[in-house]
């Protein structure tokens, strides 16, 4: 039982480490919609954001808004920013035309290869990026998320003190 509860104390204690090495800081860049509001993510400190990277010709970036666009609306006042950086290379030529299609409540902003490596050396998106109160990272994920995994990932973020 006491080799039991060792094995157990080391494994738990593995975790926290892991998990603590795996945050790393944000990147300290701004972002501007087209409207000429700028969102630098330094002066989001206090709040979760979550940086969705996508383009208007990702078939799986375009599945997932309607769950971001949901997301946003029961968790903004929650003290929630999500930031969607889109990738086009053609800018705002392209992204305008998409909102006017595709109305989304929350900041849509311009970046580019340069920003994205800022985050991590991705290769596909949809990429979004989780960042705590306090500035860190604290997932990175790949692929579609849904409102469940997002709720999922961010409640217990909204709910920590920072």
């Amino acid at each position: 039982m006491r080799n039991l509860f060792i094995v157990l104390l080391l494994v738990v204690t593995a975790l926290f480490t892991s998990s603590a090495l795996a945050q790393r800081k944000a990147p300290d860049v701004s972002f501007k919609t087209a409207d000429g509001k700028v969102y630098d993510l330094s002066k989001l400190k206090g709040k979760v954001v979550i940086v969705n990277f996508w383009a208007t010709w990702c078939g799986p970036c375009r599945k997932e808004i309607p769950d971001f666009i949901e997301f946003y609306k029961g968790y903004k006042e929650k003290g929630l920013e999500i930031l969607g950086v889109s990738l086009d290379r053609e800018g705002w030529e392209k992204v305008t035309p998409f909102l006017k299609q595709t109305p989304i409540n929350y900041p849509i902003v311009l970046g580019n290869g340069e920003i994205a490596g800022k985050f991590s050396k991705f290769n596909a998106i949809p990429t979004t990026f989780i960042i705590d109160k306090s500035g860190n990272i604290v997932d990175e994920h790949t692929g579609v998320m849904t409102k469940s995994q997002l709720e999922a990932k961010v409640k217990p973020l909204l709910a920590a003190n920072s």
